[in-house]
């Protein structure tokens, strides 16, 4: 798998310790048991190049941070100043403000001419210095912008809308002819990109997420036949809610997207819960945003400014339906519903995820100086990697319902073997 670049390197690098473009990640992708063979894919294996194709004292970058808010986005912000400031002596580093609407210049505010001062302690903060936002990207008017204020490299912070969007500007920068280097760092809360092992912002959302169940369980627990109901972020993948409640290790019932969600019968949800109720008087349920949707299919669809699908409210949904059921049971309970997704985006990174965070903006400034484009930094077998942006949008990570992470989820929760015996 090779990415592609602008030209020859021309620059000797500032690095003594550098990595080769011959050296290789290999990644084994199975579609599933039943089906075709695996797919090997050989990615370029990131790091400080021994030349550059761009002459640091007459470099001009550009960062701009799109979608929704994670932890860690000020963090990539600034390591990504430093190691261009201070790795490599690019004097001037631009952050488009508002997402790629500062990319417009009839639409955004000016730029932030990012500085030591102006980078110092943001990582101490949630959210993002330079503002975020949602939808597409004009791509003639955003690269004609970037001509004039003479931006060589585009450092794109986002998930697959914001890459899909890099990359758009990349191609259109190609035609012209213009060299423009677009490098992305993915940004998604949800752990759902394809050839990253763990995104930044993630294991932070877990240990937020963990503090809220246990909260949640010291309130169901605290009066008789008490429920709580938990709604976590994740839209099409479960990663947070699972580890959330393996961390926790209080939640009786864990629903995700990848699993059919059964309310009703003998073997669904509901009787299962009451089983719960009748024996220990209390239960703690967690589900990810977009679990059950099938069972809100008859609802009209939108979509957000990016074109994504917006999620029913399965949360609400199922307070509904649990309130509903046992008052036709007879019998009382007490149910508390939290959500506490926006909370938990808009903390500051925890520690490991700082680490991650450093990683990814070093590794997409060492392949922006070597003159590489239409790539995402990758994370596979702990190596970091050269993605062509195109391969990365092509397919999304999922949780494996026959990994170990999920039977995890199961053992903790006991909520397979309470369907037919109930569970302490």
């Amino acid at each position: 798998m090779t990415t592609t670049t602008l030209g020859e390197p021309r620059f000797a690098s500032p690095f003594r310790r550098t990595v080769s473009d011959l050296a290789r990640i290999p990644a084994h992708i199975v579609q599933s048991p039943d089906g075709p063979p695996a797919e090997e894919l050989l990615f370029e294996l990131a790091g400080p190049r021994d030349r550059l194709f761009f002459d640091p004292q007459q470099t001009r970058a550009g960062i701009v941070t799109c979608g929704g808010l994670c932890p860690g986005m000020n963090n990539v912000i600034r390591s990504l100043y430093l190691e261009l400031h201070h790795g490599y002596g690019v004097r001037e580093v631009l952050g488009f403000r508002g997402g790629y609407q500062g990319l417009d210049p009839t639409r955004g505010p000016e730029p932030l001419a990012l500085s030591s001062d102006v980078v110092r302690d943001i990582q101490n903060t949630g959210g993002t210095v330079l503002g975020t936002s949602r939808g597409p990207v004009d791509v003639e008017m955003a690269v004609d912008n970037l001509i004039r204020r003479g931006v060589n490299i585009l450092f794109t912070i986002g998930g697959d809308g914001t890459q899909r969007g890099g990359n758009a500007l990349f191609q259109e920068a190609q035609r012209r002819g213009h060299p423009l280097a677009v490098v992305g760092i993915p940004k998604t809360i949800d752990n759902d990109v394809a050839f990253v092992s763990r995104t930044f912002g993630y294991l932070t959302a877990v240990e937020e997420a963990a503090k809220v169940l246990d909260c949640a369980h010291i309130e169901a627990h605290s009066v008789h036949n008490g429920i709580a109901l938990v709604k976590l972020m994740g839209r099409h993948a479960g990663f947070i809610a699972a580890g959330a409640a393996i961390a926790s290790q209080d939640v009786n019932f864990a629903f995700v997207p990848e699993a059919p969600l059964q309310l009703d019968g003998a073997d669904g949800f509901l009787a299962a819960l009451k089983q719960r109720i009748q024996r220990r008087a209390h239960a703690v349920i967690v589900v990810a945003e977009g679990a059950g949707q099938e069972l809100l299919a008859g609802e009209a669809e939108e979509r957000d400014a990016s074109g994504n699908v917006k999620l029913h409210d399965i949360g609400l949904f199922l307070r509904e339906r649990i309130e509903r059921y046992f008052k036709a049971e007879g019998i009382p309970v007490t149910l508390r519903y939290f959500d506490p997704s926006y909370l938990i985006r808009s903390v500051p990174a925890d520690a490991e995820d700082a680490i991650l965070c450093d990683f990814f903006a070093r590794n997409a400034v060492h392949a922006a100086m070597a003159g590489k484009t239409g790539l995402v930094i990758g994370l596979l077998h702990d190596n970091f990697i050269h993605v062509p942006i195109e391969l990365l949008v092509s397919r999304k990570k999922r949780l494996d319902l026959n990994g170990p992470a999920w039977h995890a989820v199961l053992a903790a929760t006991g909520q397979e073997a309470l369907k037919s015996a109930g569970s302490d």
